[in-house]
């Protein structure tokens, strides 16, 4: 059965520039889909048009009868006065509408009145209300609140008085207590922390209805969709499978366009010459021979069908690098922070070496961007000292991107800010995909990702060792995502960043730093480790280590069972090698599947502090051997 379908949509905004041009795709009842495509292809138009909020310009779209669709972008408007608490109940307006009326029908029938109608009507009113869930919905309430970090003190809040985030997380709450039919997401990781991004994967797994979700959230898209369909010049294209797939298939697409294109380029030239010789040797009056080069010529547009595939072109940037000399690069001693009453942290102790790369993470609200703050100077500590190294140059991208003149253009804020020339801040700009008319736009009519993109532009010159990110893929695009990780990957200086990108985390991360409960959890490895460990505590809490108390042998020669130990503990240490080997292999084969690697990686890290157990274990069986020899 198809839930969504949509067929020949056309959409333009301004004359001539069609954002949707006969965009056609479907989604089948039950099925997860990723809406993907760069920032402005027409993926939030398309979820707007879905929900009638948008009309089309020509084409159809349909949603199967009777299906309930949510989306996660539109919040409603809420009359003034409601709470975060009010807004949730409205998932329930229906069952309290049953409820009202089993309490008139109960006061009716407490005053002495009867009849079978009146009876049997009540009894309906009754299944209906259970069969919905109406006596579990503040059990169901309290759960979802819970998974999504909305706490007991944010629902008594008016909802008006939320951030655009809040709104965004409490409208989520809703429409999953709606259990609506059909979700749209758009995207929905955006003010999640990873807690809650987690708890919505995991609901989205159970979730029995349908799902078309635009994200930039990689990690999110390998987790929760099955299909792929990519916005391309206003058209569908479709890929049988999640993000991982999705971007391996896209680049075998390529490269297959490609080789077309150059084995139809070669032929072409090749007929070219041969059509050109055939028009020479027809000035000689020859008239067959000007046919056939007026039929080869004639043929030889017919070949030309394949365009060159394009490809976006990476950014040829990286980060200004000063030199570090020494080893200490931060030291934070004694911190602490809070705002009244409440204690963000204390007690903070923290060395950083040079190197390193942290990932400062943690739920929304413990503090890790008042931290940075704190380091940046813009917040004051309420006690405790922080020293930076003498040789340590920091640069800073901050979550809320500020400009102090957004009245300016792209281009007269690098020259003011850079002191550069014109021609050198073009070019800048053209290397972030700022080019033509957009560089003179005030820097006002920016989106968020492009006012990041600008920022992160205008501080990739500066000489710095220490570079400090707050969320840098916020907002953005897979492909600015991708551009700022390219950046990131050639910078060789000393790296600290929040992000709940987990695709960003894993891919950068050596050290992690986890706040919550105001103390920070310091780790050294990288996410995947982090939380591998995390696992392994959760499944197997550390029971206390006794010491073996290594005996001698009571008499001489008395070793048979010694010696069945050691080779013992010598097939287990070649069958735990031979499964390493075997992992090792398994991860080569999935290169392409995001998921599955890390699945296996997190297998080979549990196997090697196995192999190093049972390596202690058969030398010290080898070493009680030897003593009992003598």
């Amino acid at each position: 059965m198809i839930d969504i379908s949509v067929s020949g949509l056309v959409k333009e905004f301004e004359v001539g520039k069609k954002i949707l041009d006969g965009l056609t795709f479907q989604v089948d009842t039950g099925e997860r889909v990723g809406l993907l495509g760069p920032n402005g292809c027409g993926k939030t138009t398309l979820l707007r048009i879905l929900t009638g909020v948008v009309h089309p310009d020509e084409g159809e779209v349909a949603i199967a009868p009777n299906k309930r669709v949510g989306l996660i972008s539109q919040i409603p408007v809420y009359p003034a006065g409601y709470t975060v608490e009010d807004v949730l109940d409205t998932a329930f307006q229906s069952l309290r509408d049953m409820e009202e009326e089993m309490a008139a029908l109960t006061k009716r029938m407490s005053a002495g009145e009867s009849g079978a109608a009146l009876l049997a009507r009540y009894d309906k009113l009754s299944a209906a209300f259970q069969a919905g869930g109406g006596y579990e919905t503040d059990t169901g309430k309290n759960k979802v609140c819970g998974g999504l970090s909305i706490p007991q003190d944010m629902r008594e809040r008016d909802f008006d008085q939320l951030s655009g985030g809040e709104k965004t997380r409490v409208n989520l709450a809703r429409l999953i207590l709606e259990d609506t039919d059909i979700l749209l997401l758009d995207e929905p990781t955006n003010h999640l922390d990873l807690r809650a991004t987690e708890w919505l994967e995991e609901y989205l797994e159970r979730f029995k209805g349908t799902v078309l979700a635009v994200s930039h959230d990689r990690y999110f898209l390998d987790t929760v969709v099955d299909r792929v369909v990519e916005i391309k010049e206003g058209k569908a294209e479709f890929y049988a499978g999640n993000y991982s797939f999705y971007a391996v298939e896209k680049e075998r697409r390529y490269e297959e366009q490609l080789r077309q294109y150059e084995k139809e380029q070669a032929k072409i030239e090749q007929l070219e010459k041969a059509a050109a010789q055939l028009r020479i040797w027809a000035y000689s009056g020859n008239d067959k021979i000007f046919k056939r080069a007026q039929s080869m010529e004639k043929r030889i547009e017919r070949m030309r069908v394949t365009d060159r595939p394009r490809k976006d072109r990476k950014m040829s940037v990286r980060f200004g690098e000063r030199e570090f000399r020494g080893d200490e690069v931060l030291t934070i001693k004694n911190l602490e922070k809070s705002f009244g009453e409440r204690a963000l942290f204390s007690g903070v102790n923290l060395e950083v070496a040079g190197g390193e790369r942290i990932a400062l993470l943690g739920d929304n609200g413990t503090g890790k961007s008042t931290l940075i703050k704190i380091l940046m100077g813009e917040e004051e500590p309420d006690g405790g000292k922080i020293r930076q190294g003498p040789t340590v140059r920091v640069g800073y991208l901050p979550q809320i991107i500020h400009f102090d003149h957004p009245e300016r253009s792209l281009v007269d804020t690098m020259l003011y800010d850079l002191d550069c020339t014109a021609q050198t801040a073009r070019n800048r700009l053209a290397s972030f995909k700022f080019r033509g008319e957009d560089v003179f736009k005030p820097v006002s009519a920016l989106s968020g990702g492009e006012q990041s993109r600008l920022r992160l532009c205008m501080l990739m010159d500066a000489k710095i060792n220490l570079l400090i990110l707050d969320e840098p893929t916020n907002h953005l695009d897979i492909q600015s995502r991708e551009w700022i990780e390219e950046a990131v990957e050639e910078y060789e200086g000393n790296l600290l960043f929040v992000s709940h990108d987990r695709y960003f985390i894993d891919r950068f991360a050596t050290r992690i730093w986890m706040l919550e409960g105001g103390k920070i959890t310091d780790f050294r490895g990288t996410y995947s480790q982090f939380q591998a460990m995390k696992a392994r505590k959760q499944v197997s809490p550390a029971a206390p280590v006794r010491e073996e108390k290594k005996e001698k042998p009571k008499r001489p020669g008395g070793t048979k069972n010694l010696e069945k130990e050691v080779a013992a503990a010598e097939r287990a240490v070649a069958k735990a090698e031979e499964e390493m080997y075997d992992i090792t292999q398994r991860m080569e084969e999935a290169a392409a599947d995001y998921l599955k690697l890390q699945e296996l990686y997190e297998q080979r890290e549990a196997l090697e502090e196995e192999i190093l157990r049972l390596y202690g274990r058969w030398e010290e069986l080898s070493a009680q051997l030897e003593e009992a020899r003598g």
